[in-house]
C-alpha cells in the first residue's frame, strides 16, 4: 500500500476511534463512523483487503487511540543471536510479540520468549525503543512502538511452538531472511553496539 495513503488512513482511523470514545450524541457517533468507513475504503482501494472486514477491525479498537507495544528479546550467546522462524511467513525474528493489557513490558518479553522458543530468560537492559512503523516495512495498520531488551538464558530448552517453526542461534555474519515486521537490520545494528560496548546508551526515536 502507498505509504502516504496508509499514513492518512491511519490518522483518520485514529481520529475517528478517539472521536467515538468521546461522542456525546448520535450525530457525533455517526460522523465518526463515517470517518472509519472512509479510512476503510482508502485501505481497500490500495490493498487486497475487504473494506467490510477492515471496518470491523477498526470498530473493535476502543477508547483513545494510542500505539500498541511490541516487545522483542535479543538473546546473545558466544557471538550468536537467538532467532525463531515465524509460522506466518517462514522468516526469522527475535522472539517476542504484543504486550498484553496489564503486562509489565519486560515480563511480556520473558513470557513471549518462553512461549515461542522454550527458553526461560532474564531481562538485563533495554537496547532500544523503536517506532515500529518507521523501521523496515510497516508493522501493521495500527501504529506500534517496539521495545528490544537484551536478555540471557537462565533455563529451558529449545522447542518450536504453534507460532514458530524452528529455534536457532545464528552468527551475525550469516543471518537468515528477517520477518521485517518483527526484526530488521536496524535492530541488529543497535544490538551489535551493545555487544561491543555494554555501556552503550539506550537507543530511542
Amino acid at each position: 500500500m502507498n505509504e502516504k495513503l496508509l499514513n492518512w488512513a491511519r490518522k483518520i482511523q485514529a481520529s475517528a476511534q478517539t472521536g467515538l470514545a468521546f461522542s456525546e450524541n448520535e450525530y457525533e457517533i455517526e460522523r465518526n463512523k463515517k470517518l472509519l468507513q472512509i479510512a476503510s475504503e482508502m485501505v481497500e482501494q490500495n490493498s487486497d483487503l475487504d473494506k467490510n472486514e477492515i471496518e470491523r477491525i477498526f470498530l473493535t479498537q476502543k477508547g483513545y487511540a494510542t500505539p500498541k507495544v511490541d516487545v522483542r528479546a535479543a538473546i546473545i550467546e558466544h557471538g550468536t543471536i537467538l532467532l525463531v522462524q515465524e509460522n506466518t511467513d517462514g522468516k526469522w525474528a527475535m522472539p517476542g510479540g504484543w504486550a498484553d493489557v496489564g503486562d509489565y513490558p519486560a515480563k511480556a518479553a520473558i513470557r513471549e520468549v518462553f512461549e515461542e522458543s522454550g527458553y526461560n530468560v532474564e531481562v538485563l537492559k533495554v537496547i532500544g525503543v523503536f517506532d515500529a512503523n518507521r523501521t523496515g516495512r510497516n508493522l501493521d495498520f495500527f501504529h506500534a512502538v517496539k521495545i528490544v531488551y537484551l536478555c540471557k538464558i537462565i533455563g529451558g530448552s529449545p522447542r518450536p511452538s504453534n507460532e514458530t517453526l524452528d529455534v536457532k542461534f545464528f552468527d551475525f555474519n550469516n543471518l537468515p531472511e528477517f520477518s521485517e515486521f518483527r526484526t530488521n537490520q536496524k535492530h541488529i545494528n543497535e544490538i551489535l553496539k551493545h555487544i561491543a560496548n555494554p555501556d552503550s546508551p539506550t537507543y530511542f526515536e
